[in-house]
């Protein structure tokens, strides 16, 4: 079987009005980045590296493994099944169909061995959504094309992890939609990812209270005692490590961060803040959970930059790097192999 590190990373387009591939172009200049080939319109990505005034070339390819030595002479390029039409900063609906069939080529190459991980660039999600795309966003869509498997998203830095319960939800939502099914599936995923992606052997599962500090014994709302404190009695029984549920506004000070591998959050925003203040360059998102590796830039498609020559790359570069780590891990893990 290939190994990870003998195949390139298959990086999709994102949003073309967006930096997707400003930051894959210079991604390729910089010497710590694995190897890998942006799926793109070549014409479109050259005419762009014009206009940022980057002057870095491409090098097209026709298949996945050409990668390796088309990456000496300029970025790998594989085309798209179309032209991308697109102006920085000006989403159109029209790529839709192109940056949807780039993801699910994406998954393909690496199900079938010809790429080590997926890696995305962000999306624009209303534009996808005006032209029909029926998923809330990536996380998602990956999922089905998994068969439906349950995944899970991690946002992980060299200074934290973290797992939200729910995601893309409103707040008002939230108490209703946590049960103590989803904290005990998405703590079980969570610990599952941690050892076989990661090399945790025992790993220690920090979880947030829903309320304001823990819900302080019912006094401020319920759900802390009714819904998370079972469902990580549950979890204790099957011989996770797990403690909570915590004040979430004193879990993530650098002493509170040494007692954990990963901090479960009940929503969005209480697991991504404290990882973007703490790290927001180095933040990857990974979903975890999923048959195959797939990482992507913690930020967004930044419009109002699109074009300029000044988007920052660390990010897109921090998940190439995690991408291939957990592959290698990954592989590693499943044959038995030492770290």
């Amino acid at each position: 079987m290939t190994a990870p590190s003998e195949l390139p990373l298959a990086l999709t387009p994102g949003e073309p009005a967006g930096v997707g591939a400003e930051i894959a172009l210079k991604a390729w200049r910089r010497d710590d980045a694995p190897v890998f080939f942006l799926m793109d319109d070549p014409d479109r990505v050259a005419a762009l590296s014009r206009k940022a005034g980057l002057d870095i070339p491409i090098s097209v390819i026709e298949r996945p493994d050409a990668a390796f030595k088309a990456q000496v002479s300029g970025l790998p390029v594989l085309a798209c099944t179309g032209p991308i039409h697109s102006q920085p900063g000006r989403p159109d609906p029209s790529t839709a169909n192109a940056v949807i069939e780039a993801i699910r080529n994406a998954v393909t190459m690496v199900k079938s061995g010809e790429a080590a991980a997926v890696v995305t660039n962000p999306i624009q999600k209303n534009t996808l959504h005006q032209a029909g795309f029926p998923h809330p966003g990536h996380t998602e869509f990956l999922a089905d094309l998994a068969g439906g498997q349950r995944s899970v998203m991690m946002l992980a830095s060299k200074e934290l992890r973290v797992v939200p319960v729910t995601i893309h939800e409103p707040i008002r939502r939230v108490p209703d939609l946590l049960t103590q099914e989803l904290i005990i599936e998405t703590a079980r995923i969570t610990a599952r990812s941690l050892i076989q992606d990661f090399g945790i052997k025992v790993p220690r599962i920090a979880v947030a209270g829903l309320n304001p500090h823990a819900g302080e014994a019912g006094s401020i709302g319920n759900e802390d005692d009714t819904v998370i404190a079972p469902a990580l009695a549950v979890l204790r029984a099957e011989g996770l490590e797990v403690f909570g549920p915590l004040a979430a506004d004193s879990m993530f000070h650098p002493a509170a961060r040494q007692g954990y591998d990963v901090a479960l959050c009940m929503y969005h925003d209480q697991a991504l803040i404290p990882i973007k203040t703490l790290d927001f360059w180095g933040g990857v998102n990974v979903t975890i959970g999923l048959p195959f590796v797939r990482t992507s830039p913690d930020h967004g498609t930044a419009l109002d930059l699109a074009g300029t020559g000044k988007a920052n790359e660390d990010s897109l570069v921090a998940a190439l790097c995690m991408a291939r780590e957990i592959a290698e891990q990954r592989r590693n893990f499943l044959h038995g192999l030492a770290p």
